[in-house]
């Protein structure tokens, strides 16, 4: 069995969104990541996806739940025990020329965590290792000296990529890393990851639209929906046997390069009424686009069991 370097339990993230609307983000996700693997995060935008990211680096503070890493429970932690974790957790971002400072050279950007955390012994050494980086996710030595906007989308995302290694992390959040990148880029960027995963035994949650690219890197899959798990468990299965209506739906809706399978492949169609996650009602949030809802689906909260072996599902119909 491998071993888990991350374990989530109840998470919860809240957020106030008017008077006595609270918009329920993360409502009771659990999950685990073992050491040297990924768990691929799918669903629609809006779903919870960025915040369960963002909760687990402590970027935003859980309302509730428990995160172990590496055996630590770090839902709880000091001010300077975060900012030790920082060096263990990191971040891509979607976005590759938002989350960079445009007034910072691409070296200062890479380089600005081994300032912070003193890593590295002399200026020369810290030019060392920021050209090592850059070399690592195929820039040169030479676009230390650029600014962010001198780069195309695809080299900002390699910018980003090696400041997230800078400090030798074990677990990165890949936020929608691949989003905004041309497919044939998509590509070369999903390879480096897998590569520097075999090479430095990286640990991943990949939050993706994208459930092509999800089946190729992650070992297992979660989807999630309103705020909560729907299904969760090994890739195959759960692409081969999808058993939640939602993840039906979702897999329906792949494009597949093969005229004679598209010719004959129908479509399952979800439409009906899409839930809010502003003071959601009890019941599945699924429910109202649901065909098989029956009554209890209106008035209690699946929750996730066993399906199969390595396959969970939160649905009352199955």
């Amino acid at each position: 069995m491998d071993e888990k370097l991350l374990e989530v339990t109840g998470l919860k993230k809240y957020f106030n969104v008017g008077k006595k609307q609270v918009l329920k983000a993360v409502d009771g996700v659990s999950f685990s990541i073992g050491r040297g693997q990924t768990l691929g995060l799918v669903g629609e935008s809006g779903c919870g996806k960025t915040t369960v990211g963002r909760t687990l680096l402590r970027i935003y503070e859980p309302d509730g739940g428990r995160i172990i890493f590496d055996g630590q429970d770090i839902s709880r932690v000091s001010r300077k025990e975060s900012r030790e974790l920082t060096k263990r957790m990191q971040m891509i971002f979607q976005d590759p020329y938002a989350s960079l400072n445009p007034f910072f050279t691409v070296g200062e950007i890479v380089g600005e965590g081994l300032e912070i955390h003193k890593i590295c012994a002399s200026a020369a050494e810290k030019q060392e290792r920021i050209s090592e980086l850059l070399n690592m996710v195929g820039l040169s030595k030479d676009h230390a000296n650029r600014f962010p906007h001198e780069f195309s989308g695809g080299q900002r995302q390699r910018v980003g990529i090696a400041r997230a290694l800078a400090l030798n992390p074990e677990f990165i959040v890949c936020d929608e890393a691949i989003s905004a990148l041309d497919v044939s880029i998509q590509a070369q960027v999903v390879n480096m990851l897998c590569k520097f995963q075999r090479e430095m035994n990286l640990t991943y949650l990949f939050i993706a639209h994208d459930l092509s690219m999800v089946r190729h890197i992650a070992h297992q899959t979660a989807v999630m929906y309103l705020g909560m798990l729907v299904e969760y468990g090994d890739t195959e299965a759960v692409y081969s046997h999808p058993a939640h209506p939602y993840t039906q739906g979702l897999l329906s809706a792949v494009p597949v390069a093969d005229p004679d399978y598209e010719a004959s492949h129908t479509r399952i169609p979800m439409d009906g009424e899409v839930g809010s996650p502003v003071n959601p009602k009890p019941g599945c949030r699924f429910c109202g686009r649901c065909k098989r809802a029956s009554a209890i689906c209106f008035e209690q909260t699946p929750e996730l069991r066993t399906i199969a072996s390595g396959h969970m599902a939160a649905c009352h119909n199955l």
